[in-house]
């Protein structure tokens, strides 16, 4: 347990993470500043937040650790305040999905207190700190980005934490990290938008393609629903890998045309089972660190289901982690997904549905 912990923004990330020091008791105070005054009355209502700041001030000088939970620009202006406050001994960390600015601007400030950049892989298509909640992390990769000569006992006892707030921490350099996003996360939301944009400005009058996107086509381009705003910014502040990996997207799109147009049809298939193959060992991968807790359940698509299911399950007290139809379901058995937060909840949950003649099939 860390004495002190701080928050400059409290809003889906930081309340999530104030909650789950929280709840794990891992500080023995939590100090928080938001620009939302109403977010901090919350957050003290619901004894979370010990200490409300109204600003960057005297109140985080005892901290030793601070999250910067906003917008890169805006932790970049919280940084600077803060080294001016903070005792040397401090880590300051962020959350941010790129890392290229902030640690070009904390390289020209050349001061001894430690910075350690932080990326939690998970989010919600809510926001604020009515969103946030102690599970958001629970077996999601949090990644840490220490700047080269960073203490490494610094690097710990972060490490420490994020494990105990059950994510599961990886560190890698924060060049490593703007790659990695910008492959598996940035390019992919690029790609979603302009998939979205090619149906849009290719529909007929009738209004066919728009009508027919709604299955296989809306799950894979979802993300492309995500905030233009923020898009726009991690566009610009990771510019130079998203450039790369989509001039390589755009080669492996011009290979495909090839064979296409030629009927190479081995260079075709071959195309197809890699991505299966590849795609499939995903979950082999990931498996020893990331339990699953999954199943999916035979049963009508009708109004009313999903609360009926929730409610026999609630009634048996099974907490449920995330309950929803499939919206695609070419490739995947059952109607409706339930994830659970342990093995005991999933396993009584078979037990209780099976027992009510609902047909169960664990993932």
């Amino acid at each position: 347990m860390v004495d002190q912990v701080g928050f400059i923004g409290l809003g889906l990330i930081g309340g999530s993470i104030a909650k789950a020091i929280k709840k794990n008791k891992l500080a023995k105070t939590i100090v928080a500043y938001d620009i939302d005054m109403f977010s901090l009355e919350l957050a003290s209502n619901d004894n979370i937040v010990d200490i409300c700041a109204t600003g960057i001030d005297e109140h985080f000088k005892e901290c030793s650790i601070i999250f910067l939970c906003c917008p890169v620009n805006v932790n970049v202006d919280a940084y600077h305040k803060l080294i001016k406050i903070v005792h040397p001994t401090c880590i300051i960390t962020d959350v941010g999905s790129t890392k290229e600015n902030i640690v070009e601007e904390i390289k020209k400030c050349n001061v001894p207190i430690t910075f350690i950049g932080g990326h939690p892989m998970a989010g919600s298509e809510k926001y604020g700190y009515t969103a946030s909640t102690a599970h958001l992390f629970e077996n999601v990769f949090y990644i840490l980005t220490p700047i080269d000569g960073t203490d490494t006992l610094k690097v710990q006892i972060l490490y420490d934490l994020i494990r105990n707030i059950k994510a599961l921490p990886l560190v890698i350099s924060p060049d490593e990290h703007d790659f990695v996003t910008a492959t598996i996360s940035h390019v992919p939301h690029v790609i979603a938008a302009l998939l979205v944009n090619m149906v849009k400005s290719l529909d007929t009058s009738e209004g066919y393609l728009h009508t027919l996107a709604a299955g296989g086509f809306k799950d894979i381009t979802r993300i492309a629903s995500s905030s233009p705003v923020m898009w726009q910014q991690i566009c610009l502040s990771n510019k130079n890998n998203i450039v790369k990996i989509l001039a390589h997207f755009r080669d492996d799109i011009d290979t495909i045309i090839n064979s296409i147009h030629n009927g190479k049809q081995h260079d075709i298939y071959d195309f197809f089972e890699g991505a299966r193959e590849y795609r499939e060992s995903f979950q082999e991968k990931t498996s020893a660190l990331i339990q699953s807790y999954s199943v999916t359940v035979d049963v009508i698509d009708e109004p009313g289901i999903i609360a009926k299911i929730a409610t026999l399950l609630g009634d048996h007290e099974i907490s449920i982690k995330n309950i929803g139809i499939i919206n695609n379901r070419e490739y995947t058995r059952g109607v409706l997904e339930i994830v659970f937060y342990d093995q005991d909840c999933l396993e009584k949950s078979i037990d209780i549905l099976t027992k009510m003649n609902y047909i169960v099939y664990k993932l």
